[in-house]
This record gives structure tokens, C-alpha cells and sequence, in this order.
């Protein structure tokens, strides 16, 4: 029976010979095949995968084994290209569209001969927390079918959750790989802007835009970010230096957190208080732990959409059935009919509501008053994030105001929905690192976690910490309660 608890250890058995490539290909399609109902999947590349794990394991045999993700099977989000395979964003507009390279990230991990194992559905063109809007349905989580994993990256998220594959790639515009973490109980992990190439990464707003990473623990979450991360000629925003791996966190560290954060109304009670009991285990280790007052906590959920959706607006323009995907076939067309039909038809209603804010907070009459405004609130987050930094090591968050939400919950409410990110836009706003750690479990049943941010292109160094208290804390005191209603598995 094939077991899977870290890619260190899955790297002993193949070594050992106690298993094989192929074993785990199967393995995890198996897997796959009995979670079709939680449509974590939108395509499965299964006779790729044999095929892939044959030559793999042919490879090894030879003794020519040498990529560092040697047959670890990994899924990728639906916004992320794979050539020669369709990407559609799970939207319509992009139905049947086949993409013609890959992207770095994707390039990066079949050199070091890792197995892509399919995409993963997700909110359409990343735009949702909940996988709800999606063209191929919702995702459900695996720990309660009831609700949602979370979103946008929902897919990939229940991939690792639900055993489907041992690592997952997702993207990250406002907390779209953290906060699916945070509702499966698994690790989610953004890396500053910049460090991870978007060459191939479906665009959202390009200017927030990340490719994260699901894991089950975090060294596996470092040693694909080992792999895909770097410098890129494609990308002139991937950072010129590669990272610098093995820098480990102080023994005793300075670590702020906002006050606000823990007081505002939104924020689930048991939720507060655990973090709250958290604070206190990190000061009884020895560590400085310090409230930082942050004035602009109101102003992070209003800046972030409006940049996200302008930048939306403008990208999205590109998908006008002239180029490729959807169109709207009419037998005497006219050209705006044409372009109308076709992105009416073609785009979800989430889609075209952030398109429309975005068109407006750009439009001549509006756009000194949201658009520039906006710009000058994100400079003041900057500066105001770099004095934190000059200051302290590291900055601990919630990941989300609640646990995961009901199937349906706040689809009526789009704002309410939108205040749901009110803890993860900071890091993509600030272009800072940031991950979910699944360290709590709420009385309902349900995990959640705490999210902690360094400085930039600090990656490393915030792994190292992370790890260390994954150890430390997500021990005894920290098990699943016993549900007062059981929950369907």
C-alpha cells in the first residue's frame, strides 16, 4: 500500500526500492477517481502520468535519476499553462482553448521531473474565495460537503486536502492559495512578488498576481519553491537573484501583530481567542511579541478591489473572440454585436461585475477619485509595512475571519464576500511573503490556521520559522474536537 508523508520520505522508498513511481501514479488517480464528487478536477492527465512515472522509473533503474522532484506528483490550478493541454481559467470564454508553451513554473518542474497529474478547478480567472464561480460547478471541501473549500485556488486546495496528489500549484491575487489553506487544514504558502515567474499565469491583476503552493507540511512547500522560483527573461518582474536557501529565523524573535486585527467585529470569537492563546505560547517561549498599531486596516479590503478590478478590466479586455477562445457565431455579425454576444456569454457573473467596477474606477470622471487614490493608499501600506519590518522579524495575522462557510452562503452578498479577505490582501498589496499554517481547530469541527508575513524575499528564512513552529505548536492541546453533529466525509 502506497503511503505518502513527505517528498524526503517518498524519495527513501524510491531509493529503497519499497516503491515506485508508477505505484504512486496510481495511487493518486485511484485517489482522484474516488473524489470525482468533490470536482477538484477539471482534466486528469492519467495515461501521461503512466507514461511519465514509466520512464521515470526506467531512469532511476539507469541510475539517471537526478531532478530534485523526482516523481512527485503535483496538480496545477486552471490558470496555469501546460502545453499541448487546455486552460480555460473555468471560464467559457476559454473553452476548448489549448495552450502553446508552458509556463516557467510548469517548465521548471518537468525539468526536475516532477509528474503533472492534471488541473485543478477553480473560482473563474481566480476571481471568488469560495470555488463557487466556477463554469465546471463548485468544488466541495473534503472535511464538510456542506461548505466551501475556500477560494479561488478551491481545487488545488482539496487536491492536497483529499490525498489527490502530494503537492499542488495555486495563484494568489488576494489570498487565493491562503484561505483555502485555511478552510482544508492544509499549508498554503504566497511568496513576495516577484520571487515566482507569472510567465504563463493566466492574468488577474498583474500587479498582485503570485503562483503559490499547496503542501501538506512545509518542507515539501520549500522544495517545490526551490524549484520554481527565480529569475526569468519572460517575466521583468521576476526578481534578478535567485532565492537564498538554508537562512534560518533567530532562536528568539520580535514579532508584531495589529490589535485592530484581533478587535474588529468580523472576526470569529473562538478564532480571536485562539490566536489570542497563541500570542501567549509564543511569549512563554521566550519570544517578544508586540501589538503595532495600524491605522489603515479599513482600507486595505476598498483599495485592494479597487486596484484588482481596474487591473481585471484592463486584462480581460484581451478576451474578445477575435483572438481566441469563445465566440459568438452569428450569421450576419456585426462587429460590436459580435464582441457583446461573446463576452456576455463567455463570462461569469463575477467576472463581468469586477470587470464593470474596474471599467468605471478607471473612467475619466472616476479616476483621480478611486483609481489614483487607491495608488497613493497602497504607497502608504508600503512604507508603513517596511517600517514594521526594520523594526520586527515577523508578523502574524489571521488567515480568515470565520472557518469555511456553507455551499451558498454569500453568493447574495458580493461585499460581504469581498470583507472575507479583509486578513490576506495585505501581503499582495504589500508584495510581502506570507503562509497559512494549520495549526487549530475550531469547536465546530472545522481548521483553521494562523498566517505569518516577513519581509520581502525573506522566503527562507519565514519557511524555516514555519516549519519549526508546525513542530512546536501542531502537537498536543491543538487535536480535532469531537463534532456535537457528525460531519460527512
Amino acid at each position: 500500500m502506497f503511503l505518502f508523508e513527505s517528498i524526503s520520505s517518498y524519495h527513501s522508498q524510491l531509493r529503497n526500492g519499497s516503491t515506485t513511481c508508477l505505484a504512486a501514479v496510481e495511487h493518486y488517480l485511484a485517489r482522484i477517481a474516488d473524489n470525482k464528487h468533490l470536482n477538484a478536477f477539471v482534466r486528469i492527465y492519467d495515461d501521461e502520468a503512466r507514461e511519465t512515472a514509466k520512464l521515470l522509473d526506467k531512469k532511476r533503474a539507469a541510475g539517471q535519476a537526478s531532478g530534485k522532484l523526482h516523481g512527485v506528483v503535483i496538480a496545477i490550478k486552471d490558470v496555469i499553462c501546460y502545453k499541448d493541454h487546455p486552460v480555460s481559467a473555468a471560464s467559457n470564454i476559454l473553452k476548448n482553448f489549448v495552450s502553446i508553451y508552458n509556463a516557467t513554473a510548469v517548465e521548471r518542474l518537468l525539468q526536475e521531473e516532477a509528474i503533472i497529474i492534471g488541473h485543478t478547478n477553480c473560482d473563474e480567472f481566480a476571481m471568488g474565495s469560495t470555488n463557487e464561480n466556477s463554469a465546471y460547478g463548485a468544488t466541495l471541501n473534503a472535511l464538510d460537503q456542506t461548505r466551501v473549500p475556500g477560494g479561488s485556488s478551491g481545487g488545488s486546495a482539496v487536491a492536497v486536502q483529499a490525498g489527490m496528489c502530494m503537492a499542488s500549484l495555486g495563484s494568489d491575487t488576494g489570498g487565493s492559495v491562503r484561505q483555502p489553506a485555511d478552510f482544508c487544514g492544509i499549508v498554503g504558502f504566497k511568496p513576495s512578488y516577484g520571487s515566482i515567474s507569472r510567465y504563463g499565469l493566466i492574468a488577474y491583476a498583474s500587479s498582485f498576481d503570485q503562483i503559490g503552493i499547496f503542501g501538506i507540511n512545509v518542507p515539501d512547500v520549500g522544495s517545490v519553491l526551490e524549484v520554481i522560483s527565480g529569475p526569468d527573461s519572460f517575466d521583468s518582474t521576476a526578481h534578478p537573484k535567485p532565492l537564498e536557501y538554508g537562512k534560518k529565523a533567530a532562536e528568539k524573535l520580535k514579532i508584531a501583530y495589529f490589535p485592530e486585527a484581533l478587535d474588529t467585529a468580523a472576526l470569529d470569537p473562538e478564532i480571536r481567542k485562539g490566536l489570542l492563546n497563541f500570542i501567549t505560547k509564543l511569549e512563554d517561549a521566550g519570544h517578544s511579541v508586540q501589538p503595532v498599531h495600524f491605522e489603515f486596516l479599513d482600507y486595505i479590503v476598498p483599495t485592494y478591489y479597487i486596484l484588482t478590478t481596474a487591473e481585471a478590466s484592463s486584462n480581460l479586455s484581451r478576451f474578445d473572440g477575435i483572438k481566441f477562445g469563445y465566440r459568438h457565431v452569428d450569421k450576419n455579425p456585426e462587429l460590436a454585436e459580435m464582441y457583446n454576444k461573446t463576452r456576455s456569454e463567455g463570462f461569469g457573473k463575477e467576472v463581468k461585475r469586477r470587470i464593470m467596477l474596474g471599467t468605471f474606477v478607471l473612467s475619466a470622471g472616476y479616476y483621480d477619485a478611486y483609481f489614483t487614490k487607491a495608488q497613493q493608499v497602497r504607497k502608504l501600506l508600503v512604507e508603513k509595512t517596511e517600517l514594521i519590518f526594520k523594526e520586527f522579524d515577523f508578523l502574524i495575522f489571521p488567515t480568515s475571519p470565520s472557518t469555511a462557510f456553507k455551499l451558498g452562503e454569500k453568493l447574495s452578498d458580493p461585499v460581504e464576500m469581498y470583507a472575507a479577505d479583509i486578513f490576506t490582501v495585505f501581503s499582495n498589496l504589500t508584495g510581502i511573503p506570507s503562509i497559512s499554517l494549520p495549526l487549530f481547530w475550531h469547536n465546530n469541527g472545522l481548521p483553521y490556521g494562523v498566517q505569518i508575513m516577513s519581509n520581502r524575499f525573506s522566503e527562507t528564512t519565514l519557511l524555516n520559522l514555519s516549519d519549526r513552529w508546525m513542530q512546536q505548536f501542531k502537537g498536543p492541546g491543538n487535536e480535532k474536537p469531537k463534532p456535537s453533529t457528525p460531519i460527512p466525509y
